[in-house]
């Protein structure tokens, strides 16, 4: 158990297959994983369950975690010189109910070459990331701006985070 704020919480992982779905829109596919995270673990009727999902979108594909370096670099050279936007998607539950939203931000990476895609890549960072880029890391050098939330960027969007929790809170 941690706390924060005054608030308990423990972290607790649920195993779901992230697969997108043939024809998923994006929106739809990380409301669907969020949700099934949430419903991954056991909690008690009293506790509040949050889970969120990630992806990265460039014109209609969704790019989640790279599968290993070839596809890290493939999907940097995709972004390179583009915008694109980060979804997530967050759900809470408390007890039966549930409450699902989604943060969207729109991210414009500068143009990359080879020597820098190679050289980031080679770090490691991109490997557990979707889009393969942390921009709270070494990626950060390669955003030239972004539209909306950082935070949700980095993963988690904290305000929409903070605004579902005190709706769900005042509601039990």
């Amino acid at each position: 158990m941690l706390a924060a704020a005054g608030i308990e919480f423990a972290v607790r992982a649920g195993d779901v297959d992230e697969t997108p779905l043939d024809n998923e829109v994006p929106r739809d596919y990380v409301l669907r994983i969020a949700e099934a995270k949430a419903r991954a673990v056991e909690a008690a009727d009293d506790e509040i369950v949050l889970a969120a999902d990630t992806t990265v979108v460039l014109g209609s594909e969704i790019m989640g975690k790279p599968k290993d370096d070839a596809d890290a670099a493939r999907m940097l050279r995709a972004l390179a010189g583009r915008r694109h936007e980060v979804i997530t998607a967050i759900c809470l539950r408390r007890g039966n109910r549930v409450v699902r939203d989604i943060a969207s931000t729109s991210v414009r990476f500068i143009p990359l070459n080879e020597a820098e895609i190679g050289d980031y890549v080679a770090s490691g960072e991109p490997m557990d990331k979707a889009g393969a880029y942390g921009i709270q890391g070494l990626a950060s050098k390669f955003i030239d701006r972004i539209e909306g939330s950082y935070s949700n960027v980095v993963g988690l969007p904290m305000s929409l985070v903070y605004r579902e929790l005190k709706a769900i809170s005042a509601r039990s």
